[in-house]
């Protein structure tokens, strides 16, 4: 989907937050500046040249968004701190360093907060050239890091192997349910199974599968995050239980009501809104950053990503499926000598 950098600050920061990418852009956008603290910093001036806009255009945005620009790296240096940028700066010459002399407070930008104002700043053409630059290196990143997709990202996780095979354990147990308790045909196992995604993620299969355009090969719940894998099979299992006993309960299967009603008393159960909250922000959040796939439904869970989960799903930890298995099969042979 097209992304307005200049008007989401989601997108923004979900940028600022990718260390895989932000070195990828810094190593294309060449940026001179000042070496500070085993880092380049600009100051307001350079920063102001290179965006072809005047220093009190980069004030107002200052005053504007501080509060971001100050999270992604920006800072006003006093004392001692000025006094090493000053000695930085001693081997400089000309007027754009002329005025930092006498000086007691010193705005400068790392290359995260350089990067955080380039998606601020509309006034510059410069600016928006390096906004679509940024979002070019994003996606090449990614997608270089994912071996050329996303579809399956949420498979780099090391904690998705364990919550797939326990959840295919649990779905036994609750298509199993399902067959011995309900008096319904075998519709009934979609029904259900779509009853508790909407329950969890406020989507049918089929609406999922739109949105991150699977086609009908594709396994639901192969894309799933282990969060979501981990929650589902614990509404399998407890559902399935609650089936068994009301039908034991009852002495015969149960109604297409009855089972209706239960479900509505065992998805209102206190103890699943924090679980539902934590997976809806994870599915959420993942998927607009990671498969630029936006859950209308779950919108108003959207949040930036943190470096930890790039880490999570991107780095030296992160590896394809078939590596894990390859290095699993111990641990999956332990987990069938269960069932």
């Amino acid at each position: 989907m097209s992304k307005d950098l200049t008007n989401s600050t989601i997108d923004r920061q979900n940028i600022l937050n990718n260390p895989y990418a932000i070195a990828e852009i810094e190593k294309a956008a060449g940026i001179q500046g000042i070496v500070f603290e085993g880092k380049t910093v600009l100051l307001k001036e350079q920063v102001a040249a290179f965006f072809e806009v005047t220093s009190r255009t980069i004030d107002n945005y200052i005053e504007k968004f501080g509060d971001e620009l100050r999270q992604n790296g920006y800072e006003v240096l006093r004392g001692n701190r000025l006094k090493q940028l000053k000695l930085s700066l001693s081997n400089l010459s000309g007027d754009e360093i002329s005025f930092v002399t006498k000086t007691t407070a010193l705005g400068v930008f790392d290359f995260r907060s350089f990067l955080n104002l380039a998606m601020l700043v509309s006034e510059s053409e410069r600016a928006k050239l390096l906004r679509q630059a940024i979002l070019d290196i994003v996606i090449d990143t990614i997608n270089q890091r994912t071996g050329g997709g996303t579809k399956y990202i949420n498979q780099r996780d090391e904690d998705f192997l364990h919550s797939a095979f326990v959840e295919e354990n649990y779905r036994k147990q609750f298509t199993d349910a399902l067959k011995d308790c309900v008096a319904m045909g075998n519709f009934k196992y979609a029904i259900y199974t779509d009853k508790i995604y909407v329950s969890i993620f406020r989507e049918k299969a089929s609406e999922y599968r739109k949105i991150l355009k699977l086609d009908n090969r594709d396994n639901v719940r192969a894309t799933f995050y282990a969060e979501v894998l981990d929650l589902v099979a614990s509404y399998e299992s407890g559902f399935g239980d609650m089936l068994q006993q009301k039908a034991a309960l009852k002495g015969s299967k149960l109604t297409i009501r009855e089972v209706d009603n239960l479900f509505k008393i065992f998805e209102a159960q206190a103890h699943w809104k924090p679980l539902i909250e934590k997976a809806r922000v994870k599915m959420a959040s993942r998927d607009l950053a990671f498969r630029d796939a936006l859950h209308l439904q779950l919108k108003e869970y959207v949040t930036p990503l943190q470096r930890e989960d790039y880490e999570r799903f991107l780095g030296e930890r992160s590896k394809e499926l078939a590596e894990r298995l390859e290095e699993a099969k111990d641990v999956m042979k332990r987990l069938k000598e269960r069932e």
